[in-house]
Order: C-alpha cells, then structure tokens, then sequence
C-alpha cells in the first residue's frame, strides 16, 4: 500500500493543493485511497467536505493531530497531507510512514531556506533508503527568472524535480467544488495536465 506525504515546514506553499490532486488522481486509477489530514486548518477535510457524490470515492483518515495513526483495512493508497512546523517525533513517524514523500516549493527566497534545513532532516531521517523523495515548484512561470532561482537552489538539494504546476485559477475553482484536474474534461485542463504527467509517473513508479 502506497503512502506518500506532502511536507514543508512552511505555510501555504501549496501543501494541500498537492494532496487532493494525488488522492484525485489515484481515484481516477479507481484506488481506494483515503487522504488524511493532519494540519489544524484541515484543509484537505474541507475540501472532502465540499467533494460532489458523483465524483470518483476519496475516503477521510481519522489521523489526529497528535497520533499518526494506520488507516482502516481496504484502503489501497494513502495520501497524508501534514502541517507547517512539522517537526520532533510527528516529523519522524511521518517519515516511517512514507513511502513516497513531496515537498513544494515557491520560487521565494524565504520558501527555499526554510526548505534547506528541512530537507537536510529528512536527509537524515531517510538514512534507511525511505522514503523516495522529490519536490514540486509551485506556482511558477516557467519563463521566469524565478523559475530559474528555483531550479538552481532544488538542484542544489541533489532531489529530484518532479514539475512545476503553474499559477492558475483552475486550482482554485475546482477545490471550492471539491475537484481535481483528474475529474473534470481533460480539455479544460490541459495544460495543467501535462505539467502533471511527470509528478504522476513518479507516483507510480
């Protein structure tokens, strides 16, 4: 059963945006996945909240802020989507957990050395080969020189670079309805489709 966790230290660099879309796309595959919510602004709860009975199933995980508990019997995929200031023993059974983890990053300078000491800790929680780790540039124009800070500072990690989603307003009318790309005609999104397909192959490697 695949587990992969969404995690930076920083606030709204796009955490949330990311889970909901795993969990759409596993759903779309026809997974029982369930998307758990540890953050306190349960973001990822309301956003189950809001999702329509005739989208594809996407289960809540009852996992506390407190205790990172394993989900029920029958889930295939999982996907956790976790606070900022994640650290201490929360950080390092979040690590156990994974088997995939994803870290998003804006092209801000305050974002990306916040994230260095980050990943230096994951680094060395992951000394055991788990989990995979790889980063997304989140709400980046790839014609920036923004785009090319953060391709500089992400290669610098020596992690690799899974996309770069684009800052659009598609992300943000589809979760008020509780919706991902992966649930709505492809032709309406097709460009945040393509900048999708290499996180997702990733996914399912």
């Amino acid at each position: 059963m695949p587990v992969v966790v969404v995690a930076n230290p920083k606030g709204g660099v796009g955490k949330s945006t990311l889970s909901t879309h795993i969990a759409g796309y596993w759903a779309r595959q026809g997974h029982a996945v369930m998307l758990g919510d540890v953050d306190r602004q349960q973001s990822s709860r309301l956003w189950l909240g809001l999702r329509p009975e005739a989208a594809r199933p996407i289960s809540t995980w009852e996992a506390g802020p407190d205790l990172i508990v394993k989900p029920p019997k029958g889930t295939t995929h999982v996907v956790l989507d976790t606070p900022g200031g994640l650290h201490g023993w929360r950080f390092k059974d979040v690590v156990k957990l994974a088997d995939k983890l994803i870290v998003p990053l804006q092209a801000s300078i305050f974002d990306m050395y916040a994230t260095r000491a980050f990943v230096d800790e994951l680094l060395e929680q992951r000394k055991h080969g788990k989990p995979d780790i790889g980063v997304v540039g989140m709400r980046v124009d790839g014609r920036t020189i923004a785009f090319d800070k953060l391709t500089e500072f992400i290669e610098s990690l020596g992690l690799p670079v899974l996309g770069h989603l684009r800052d659009t307003q598609n992300y943000v009318h589809l979760a008020a309805r509780g919706l991902t790309v992966f649930d709505v005609a492809p032709g309406r999104v097709e460009k945040d489709l393509a900048q999708w397909e290499g996180i997702c192959q990733w996914l399912d490697q």
